[in-house]
């Protein structure tokens, strides 16, 4: 049996003795640490912490982690990391004062990911993606969401898919799959969306289930894409097939796709930059997550989501990055930390919990991730030396993490 032990941490973060699946409203302000703490992982959970004056010994492998911090690794709950090329041309469209629905309309958007991705090969599209994991994983996350929906078509998805469980199978990341072949209208469906609706449910979904390709369902319900019926009905079928919903919902409009999320027993609806106070109200009554992404909003300028009406209300919270190549080209949690508590006005408190306890309800993971507790991934980041909590999400745009743990063990 490996051991590990780091010892002399200067503040040990997110600490459970009994975990929680979320954490919710005014309870998001507080975040349980330990100070002159240590931390023992066995194989790949965590064994043991406590104060220094507790600290065991005869442990082989040990770190000193005088002056640093232990974090939780994070748990990005929304992403599309695997796609066939970067979209910086329409980042310079709207420089020059496109919005993101004429770029669209444009033959951007979306639809350009996916006439991408159609001459994109599965090898290609898994070593890009492969060195995107990488990258998240030197910011700190320990489990992530990938979706498809850049296919578009039964070959494109289904091949979107086949990679994403490779790295499933090959990443020392915990990885779950989102299917999202309703992620917009192919152009040669446009006057007849019906039957690309038809082919999602009829040919795609038998698929999935019967390879195993996929976690949950998603639908982009929003003004030109999915309307909330056409939602209900994807959502059913994919219920039907053993996936559970999470949806995107309210990134321009309120047009009821909370409801049909909250109706089909979704884990999280994701964006939220757009809400009515009936929105919040349905959640409330609710175990859905509200999953917000402000990089998203940094990046498109849009509307920043309501995060402190949600909180205040007595709802739970959880941020992700939407690493995306058309709206949010980074999976850098720090920075969206650093979003968070300045355009959303959250407390480095509640950015922490909304980024580990809550992202990894987002993610179904609560039982195994998302905390320091005994049982629990060690899945753990070190900082630098730096003097608080609040010094990581203060310090945007510095890395300040040092050491990576995933699965218990030290990642170079």
């Amino acid at each position: 049996m490996s051991k590990l032990l780091i010892k002399n941490i200067k503040e040990l973060v997110q600490v459970e003795t009994s975990p929680k699946e979320k954490v919710v409203g005014v309870e998001m302000k507080t975040l349980p640490t330990i100070k002159n703490a240590w931390v023992l992982i066995e194989n790949d959970m965590v064994a043991g912490f406590g104060k220094m004056e507790d600290c065991p010994e005869g442990v082989d492998e040990v770190v000193d982690a005088t002056n640093q911090l232990v974090f939780p690794s994070f748990c990005d709950s929304h992403t599309h990391i695997v796609y066939a090329a970067s979209r910086e041309e329409e980042f310079v469209d709207r420089i020059n004062g496109l919005t993101y629905e004429e770029i669209a309309k444009k033959g951007g958007g979306i639809l350009n990911s996916a006439k991408k991705l159609q001459n994109t090969s599965e090898e290609d599209l898994f070593h890009d993606a492969w060195k995107r994991l990488d990258e998240i994983k030197k910011t700190g996350t320990g489990a992530v969401e990938i979706k498809s929906g850049y296919g578009l078509s039964v070959e494109g998805e289904l091949k979107m898919l086949r990679v994403i469980k490779k790295l499933k199978e090959k990443s020392d990341l915990t990885i779950k799959a989102n299917f999202l072949g309703a992620h917009a209208i192919p152009t040669k469906f446009k006057e007849d969306r019906n039957k690309y609706i038809e082919l999602i449910i009829n040919e795609m979904i038998p698929v999935i289930k019967s390879e195993g390709l996929a976690d949950y369902i998603d639908v982009f319900c929003e003004t030109n894409y999915y309307t909330p019926a056409e939602t209900d009905r994807i959502l059913q079928a994919g219920i039907a097939a053993g996936l559970q919903p999470k949806i995107h919902v309210n990134q321009f409009t309120s047009i009821g796709g909370i409801q049909a999320g909250i109706k089909n027993n979704a884990l999280s609806v994701d964006h939220l930059e757009v809400m009515e106070e009936n929105d919040i109200q349905d959640l409330i009554k609710s175990d859905v997550m509200p999953t917000l992404l402000p990089s998203c909003s940094f990046f498109l300028s849009i509307p920043y989501a309501p995060a402190r009406r949600l909180i205040d209300s007595g709802l739970p919270v959880s941020l992700a990055s939407d690493f995306n190549p058309g709206s949010t080209p980074s999976g850098n949690m720090p920075f969206v930390l650093s979003l968070a508590c300045i355009n959303y006005k959250m407390t480095p408190e509640e950015v922490i919990n909304a980024s580990t306890i809550n992202g990894a309800y987002a993610m179904g993971l609560s039982q195994t991730h998302g905390s320091i507790a005994v049982g629990k991934k060690a899945n753990l980041f070190i900082t630098k030396e730096i003097t608080s909590v609040a010094y990581l999400p203060y310090s945007f745009g510095s890395n300040n993490i040092e050491k990576v743990i995933i699965n218990g063990k030290v990642v170079s």
